[in-house]
């Protein structure tokens, strides 16, 4: 018996790193998953790791920025499996630079990856949560039949502040606060709202960075981010994905509105 049985999950974002790893772990523990990317290639990675375990997953590629994208994420989930019980909005990226060099195109476009895509995918929810949530309650004294769970990824930067990362910790930023305005708005439905906040993860936007990468950065950053976190060690995908299925599952019914950082005891500012 697994703590997700008969529920349904997304996780967007999830062909590689954070999404990948909660995307298994929510599958091991026993949640049927969408896997949702921009990349259709890492996502039917995502997919048959599921299934090779023995677990039940659907894939849509699609990019959440946009709202009919998002509904059809949503709708896969509808048509593979019959509800939808838990939202993961993972998705997101980084496109770093110091601010007096920031220009409109790049600050939206990390604002689109980060915010919009967990704003849209969770609009594209509410009928198949909030009203399915609102119709249980109709009919059961009350009550919905159980809590329903969407969970952010936001980002220790959100916490701290990190330089270069202006439209970063603009969009993580506003991820925290809008965890708490849903679940203010959802828990009268039996929806619990929370957000993570990752420190420093092992992910191919933390890998050490060569001259043209688009991702990653310097090692001798890597290695100033190792020195301030207590547990000696840097983060792992899994690590935020054990945090990930917590939220989703019952162990945190009367828990919402919350942001909680996993970062090993990472020092300073906080």
């Amino acid at each position: 018996m697994g703590r997700l049985d008969d529920r349904v999950a997304i996780v967007t974002g999830s062909g590689r790193g954070i999404g990948r790893a909660t995307a298994l772990r929510l599958a091991r523990d026993g949640a049927a998953v969408v896997v949702n990317d921009l990349d259709n290639g890492p996502a039917e990675e995502t997919v048959g790791l599921i299934v090779a375990e023995g677990g039940q997953a659907a894939l849509c590629v699609a990019n959440t920025v946009d709202l009919d994208d998002a509904k059809r994420v949503v709708q896969t989930a509808i048509d593979s499996f019959g509800k939808l019980d838990i939202v993961i909005n993972n998705a997101g990226t980084t496109r770093d630079k110091m601010f007096h060099g920031l220009d409109d195109e790049l600050f939206d476009f990390v604002l689109d990856a980060n915010l919009r895509t967990g704003y849209h995918t969770t609009l594209a929810a509410m009928p198949y949560m909030r009203e399915v949530a609102k119709k249980e309650m109709a009919e059961n004294g009350g009550r919905p039949l159980y809590h329903r769970k969407i969970v952010f990824t936001s980002s220790v930067a959100a916490l701290m502040g990190n330089p270069g990362q202006f439209n970063y910790t603009a969009a993580k930023g506003a991820i925290i606060a809008i965890t708490k305005t849903l679940a203010r708005e959802l828990g009268p439905f039996g929806i619990n709202v929370n957000a993570v906040a990752p420190g420093f993860v092992e992910t191919r936007l933390t890998q050490a960075k060569s001259d043209g990468d688009t991702y990653g950065i310097p090692e001798q950053m890597r290695q100033m981010s190792l020195m301030l976190i207590a547990l000696g060690r840097l983060g792992e995908p899994e690590d935020i994905a054990n945090v990930h299925a917590f939220l989703a599952s019952s162990d945190s019914d009367f828990i919402s509105g919350v942001t909680i950082p996993v970062t090993g005891g990472q020092l300073g500012g906080m």
